[in-house]
C-alpha cells in the first residue's frame, strides 16, 4: 500500500471506534436496541471477558475451560496470563455474583501470589482487553458532556478557563465517566431500567444506582436554576437539550474508565483515592459559597476507574489506603469533601505479594479486637501460584528469553510435545557490540522447565508408584501411558489437594541462569567442532543446581530440597535424548506399515482359524514362516530356539495371544457397534506393534548393525559401519528432530559415551 492508503485505513479504523455525539433520547433508543452498552461496571467487565470466548486446556492433569480474554488475544498474547486457569475462572464466577448483586457485591477482589506468577500480567491483560472490547459495537462505553454557555451570562462550566463561544471547545466531558442514565431522576431511571432488563437475554440485570458526579451536577443545577427562573415548563427537556447535553462514547483506558494505582504513587489517602483540590482556582469559580467541584482534579484511582475498573497494584505499599476503601464497594460512594460526595460504580481489584497478608494478620492474635477484621472480611482472595504444567513453563521461559508472544494451542498433546523439546536460538551481544547466535539444543529449555515444575510439586501427596517427574508429566498431559494402559489423574489416589505451585523455583531465577549461560565463555572442549555456541540440557541443569547456593531468594531448606530433585530430571532428559539418537539411527530401518498389517492379519487368522485370501481371492492358510520372520527380525522378541521349524513353541503362542490378540479383542469390544474387521484396526493401538512402528531400542541397533561400535563414535575409522551409521544418524537428527549439526554431534557423543560402557 502507498502512504494515502495507510492513512485511509487508519481513518476507517477510527470511524469504527468512535461515534458522533448523540442526544440523551437517541442514547436511550440505542440501549433498547443493544442493552449491553448500558451495563454497570462489574457486568461490563464480565461481558468483556465472556465476549472473547473460551478454549479447552489441561492443567494439573484436568481438562478446564479457559477464557481467551486472559490470553491477551488483542495483543497477540504479549501479556497473556499463563496457567492459573482455575483461579481466573473463580474470579469470573465471583464477578458474575457481584454483577448480579448476589452476596459478594460488597467484596474487594484480591489477587495474591509470590513474585513472577503472572499478577502484573493480569493488570495489563485487563486493561488491554477492556480497551479493545470498548472499540467493538457490543462494548461501546458512553458518558455525558455539558455546555452551559448558551444559558449563562455570568459564569461558565469549565476546568478553569473562561468559555467564550458556543462551539466544541465549550463542551466539557464528565471527568469521571458518568453513566448517561444517571442524568434521569431516580424514579424515571428505575422505570426505564425495569423495561430494559425485561429485554435482556442473560440472568444479570443492569443496574445504575449512581447520581450525577459533582462536576456534572454543577452543570445540571445551574441549568435547572436558570430555566426554572425563566418559567420553563419542560424543565428536564430544557436541561438535557442537545445544546446543553450530549452523550458521547469513549475508549476505555487507564485514566478513563480504568484507574491504576502503582506502587510508587504517593500522596494522602484522599488524593490517591479521588484526587485533590486545585486551591488557586477556588476563588475564581463561584459555587454558592462552597468549594467548587470544577476545581477538583479527579485524578485519583477511583475517579479514573469510575465506570469500569479500579486496580491497586502492589497493594502492600498502599495498606493504609485499603482501610479507607472499607465502605466503598457496599455504599458505592466516596467524598471529595465534607459537603461534596460522589457516587461511584467500579469493580475494585487489588494485587499483592504475600507480604500484604502478613500486614493484615499482624493483629490476628487479638481475636475479636483485631482492628483489621472488617477489612479482611471484605477481601475476596484469589491465590496465584507457580505454573505446574511443563508446556506452560516451557512457553513462559521462551517468552522470557525471546520475543515470542503467541499462545501455544494444540488439538493433540503431541503438538505441544514437539514444541516443548524443540531448540531455541537466541542472539547475544558481547561487550564490544558484536552479536552471536547461541542455540539451546533440543530438550534444553524442556530441562529447565521440567526442573522448575518439579521443585514446585508437593511430594507429600504423591501417590504410591509415582515419582515427581511422572507427576509433572501427568499434570501436563492429563495421562500417563504405560504399554497399552493409559492412566489419568482420577486413577491415582492423591492425598488431598496438596500444595502444588505454592513455592519453588521462579521463572526469573531460571531466566537469569539461562542468560548467564548465554554470556558464558565458549566451550573449549571440542575446538574442531562448531559447538561453542550450543547450550546443552546438562549445561542448563548444572547451572540451575549450582546457582541455588548463592541465590538469596531461597532459604537453606529450599536449597537442600531443590538440589535433591535434580537427579530424576537429569535421568528423564537423558532418556529423551537417548530416544532421539536411537530413532535417528534406525529411521530408515522402520518396518513399513503394510508388512506390520500383514503380520497382524496372519496372527488373527492363526488364532481364530479364519481363512486369509490372496490377490486372486483364493483362501490360504496363515503363513507360519512370515510370522516367525517378523517376530525374530522386526520384533526382536525371539530367537530360532523359540520355534520348532516354523511352528511356534509355547512362549511364542503366549506372546501372540497376550500381546496381539488381546489388543485386537479390546479394539473389537470398543467398536462393538460397528462391523469389526482386522484391517480397520489402528495398528498403533497395539503396544507391541506400535513399538515396531514408532520406537526402537539398543537391541534393535545391535541386531541391525552387527559391526557397529559406539566406542568409535567420536572419530570413527574410515569405511567402517560405525562411520556410515554416524553420518546417517547426524543427518536424521538434523532433518527429523530439529537439531543443528553441532547439537546433534554433542548429543550423540554424550549418549554414545554412556552406551559404550554397557555395549557387548
Amino acid at each position: 500500500m502507498r502512504g494515502n492508503d495507510y492513512v485511509n485505513e487508519a481513518d476507517r479504523a477510527l470511524e469504527e471506534t468512535y461515534e458522533e455525539p448523540m442526544t440523551l433520547g437517541a442514547y436511550v433508543d440505542r440501549i433498547f436496541e443493544n442493552p449491553t452498552i448500558a451495563s454497570h461496571a462489574s457486568k461490563y467487565l464480565l461481558e468483556a471477558i465472556e465476549a472473547a470466548g473460551t478454549r479447552t486446556v489441561v492443567e494439573e492433569g484436568e481438562e478446564k475451560q479457559r477464557y481467551r480474554f486472559f490470553d491477551d488475544p488483542h495483543n497477540d498474547g504479549e501479556h497473556a496470563i499463563l496457567g492459573n486457569t482455575e483461579v481466573l475462572n473463580g474470579f469470573v464466577d465471583d464477578l458474575r455474583s457481584i454483577a448480579a448483586g448476589r452476596a459478594k457485591d460488597e467484596k474487594i477482589v484480591w489477587f495474591e501470589g509470590p513474585t513472577a506468577t503472572g499478577k502484573s500480567e493480569l493488570k495489563r491483560c485487563l486493561v488491554n482487553g477492556l480497551r479493545e472490547y470498548s472499540k467493538t459495537p457490543a462494548g461501546r462505553r458512553y458518558t455525558v458532556e455539558w455546555n452551559v454557555t448558551t444559558a449563562a451570562d455570568s459564569r461558565g462550566l469549565s476546568y478553569g478557563g473562561d468559555p467564550t463561544a458556543g462551539d466544541d471547545e465549550n463542551w466539557y466531558e464528565s471527568p469521571v465517566q458518568a453513566h448517561p442514565l444517571s442524568v434521569f431522576p431516580e424514579e424515571v431511571r428505575e422505570e426505564l431500567l425495569a423495561e430494559l432488563n425485561d429485554r435482556l437475554e442473560d440472568h444479570v440485570p443492569i443496574h445504575v444506582d449512581s447520581r450525577l458526579d459533582p462536576f456534572s451536577r454543577e452543570a445540571y443545577e445551574f441549568l435547572e436554576e436558570r430555566y426554572r427562573r425563566q418559567g420553563e415548563e419542560s424543565l428536564f427537556s430544557a436541561i438535557t437539550d442537545e445544546n446543553h447535553l450530549r452523550v458521547k462514547n469513549y475508549v476505555v483506558d487507564v485514566g478513563q474508565g480504568v484507574g491504576v494505582l502503582h506502587s510508587e504513587d504517593e500522596g494522602p489517602p484522599k488524593e490517591r483515592l479521588v484526587g485533590s483540590w486545585m486551591h488557586g482556582m477556588l476563588q475564581e469559580l463561584d459555587s454558592r459559597g462552597r468549594k467548587n467541584p470544577q476545581a477538583f482534579s479527579y485524578d485519583g484511582v477511583i475517579s479514573q476507574g469510575n465506570g469500569v475498573l479500579t486496580v491497586v497494584e502492589d497493594a502492600a505499599q498502599h495498606a493504609d489506603l485499603l482501610q479507607k476503601l472499607l465502605n466503598v464497594p457496599d455504599e458505592q460512594s466516596v467524598k471529595l469533601d465534607k459537603g461534596i460526595g460522589m457516587d461511584i460504580d467500579t469493580q475494585m481489584v487489588i494485587i499483592s505479594n504475600p507480604d500484604l497478608e502478613a500486614q493484615l494478620n499482624q493483629h490476628a492474635d487479638r481475636n475479636g479486637m483485631d482492628p483489621l477484621k472488617a477489612l479482611k472480611r471484605r477481601l475476596d482472595k484469589h491465590q496465584f501460584g507457580y505454573l505446574t504444567n511443563l508446556s506452560l513453563e516451557t512457553e513462559l521461559i521462551r517468552r522470557e528469553l525471546t520475543n515470542e508472544t503467541s499462545i501455544w494451542e494444540a488439538a493433540e498433546y503431541e503438538e505441544l510435545e514437539s514444541r516443548i523439546r524443540e531448540p531455541v536460538s537466541v542472539t547475544v551481544r558481547d561487550g564490544e557490540g558484536e552479536t552471536t547466535a547461541r542455540e539451546f539444543a533440543p530438550h534444553a529449555i524442556e530441562a529447565a522447565a521440567l526442573y522448575a515444575v518439579v521443585t514446585r510439586l508437593d511430594e507429600e501427596n504423591l501417590p504410591a508408584g509415582l515419582d515427581l517427574v511422572e507427576k509433572a508429566l501427568l499434570f501436563d498431559r492429563g495421562y500417563l501411558q504405560e504399554g497399552d494402559t493409559r492412566r489419568t489423574k482420577e486413577d491415582f489416589e492423591f492425598d488431598g489437594d496438596g500444595h502444588d505451585g505454592e513455592h519453588g523455583v521462579p521463572v526469573t531465577y531460571t531466566r537469569d541462569r539461562l542468560a548467564e549461560l548465554l554470556q558464558a565463555d565458549r566451550d573449549r572442549h571440542h575446538p574442531e567442532l562448531s559447538v561453542e555456541d550450543v547450550v546443552m540440557p546438562r549445561d542448563v541443569l548444572n547451572a540451575m543446581a549450582d546457582g541455588l547456593a548463592d541465590a538469596p531468594v531461597f532459604s537453606t531448606g529450599e536449597r537442600s530440597e531443590f538440589e535433591n530433585r535434580i537427579v530424576p530430571v537429569k535421568n528423564y532428559i537423558y532418556d529423551q535424548q537417548e530416544s532421539d539418537v536411537v530413532e535417528a539411527i534406525m529411521h530408515d530401518k522402520r518396518v513399513d506399515e503394510e508388512t506390520v498389517a500383514e503380520y497382524v492379519e496372519h496372527v488373527y487368522a492363526w488364532e481364530t482359524d479364519q481363512p486369509l485370501y490372496n490377490d486372486r481371492g483364493e483362501a490360504v492358510e496363515p503363513d507360519a514362516l512370515k510370522m516367525k520372520l517378523f517376530e525374530v527380525e522386526h520384533l526382536g522378541q525371539f530367537s530360532e530356539e523359540a520355534y520348532q521349524g516354523n511352528q511356534p513353541r509355547e512362549s511364542v503362542v503366549q506372546f501372540r495371544r497376550e500381546k496381539v490378540i488381546t489388543a485386537l479383542n479390546r479394539h473389537a469390544w470398543d467398536h462393538r457397534d460397528e462391523d469389526f474387521a482386522v484391517e480397520d484396526v489402528d495398528l498403533t493401538a497395539i503396544p507391541v506393534i506400535n513399538s515396531v512402528l514408532e520406537s526402537h531400542d539398543w537391541d534393535d541397533v545391535e541386531r541391525t548393525f552387527e559391526d557397529f561400535d559406539p566406542r568409535q563414535w567420536d572419530d570413527p575409522p574410515k569405511g567402517t559401519e560405525t562411520e556410515a551409521v554416524k553420518d546417517r544418524t547426524i543427518e536424521a537428527m538434523v532433518d527429523r528432530f530439529g537439531y543443528s549439526e553441532a547439537s546433534a554431534e554433542l548429543t550423540s557423543r554424550h549418549i554414545m559415551g554412556q552406551v559404550s560402557y554397557r555395549w557387548n
